[in-house]
């Protein structure tokens, strides 16, 4: 069974029941995942940007969109129009792919992996997740990586609120950590 099949089976159901909610389709779900990698070396070697690209479209499975420079910035020494970063939006099946290795294959593989901290929540309903080091995931040969570069993965959900996106993300498996009452 497919991922995005076993979330709308069980998954769902689930979350309804945990929420309260009525009507399944007052359910949150997810919208989108975007995968970001911004880096500054593409300044001075043009071919870091392709070697980027090539990465996250390797772990995405979906070709990655360059974005280029909106303004000049004199004291970075960026002119408009100089690639910064590429970005790939995933949606539907590949979108519940991507998380199902993200949670269960890419994370684990981190060394002293605690779990994911609970305040990437942006109060509408979307987290938002950095990874330093791209080769987590089993997509990038590590032998032929210049340099270990870091990523932003953005779940973009329908909750209202950050505890209904809590409830659906920790129901998909997210590896949420634990925060005792010391913690902050």
């Amino acid at each position: 069974m497919m991922f995005a099949e076993k979330v709308r089976k069980e998954v769902l159901p689930r979350v309804q029941k945990r929420l309260q909610q009525k009507n399944i389709m007052a359910v949150p779900r997810l919208d989108k995942i975007v995968i970001n990698c911004a880096t500054s070396e593409a300044l001075q070697d043009a071919k870091v940007m392709d070697r980027i690209i090539n990465d996250v479209s390797a772990i995405c499975a979906q070709k990655a969109v360059l974005k280029r420079a909106k303004k000049a910035i004199a004291n970075f020494k960026l002119k408009q129009g100089d690639p910064v970063a590429c970005s790939v939006t995933l949606r539907s099946a590949r979108m519940y792919e991507f998380l199902n290795r993200l949670v269960n294959i890419a994370l684990p593989r981190v060394r002293d992996f605690r779990g994911v901290s609970q305040k990437g929540f942006d109060g509408h309903g979307n987290y938002s997740l950095g990874i330093k080091e791209h080769i987590i995931f089993p997509e990038i040969n590590y032998d032929a990586v210049d340099k270990i570069r870091g990523l932003t993965i953005t779940i973009v959900t329908t909750a209202k609120d950050n505890d209904e996106a809590y409830a659906l993300l920790e129901e998909l498996g997210m590896p949420f950590r634990k925060v005792t009452k010391g913690q902050a």
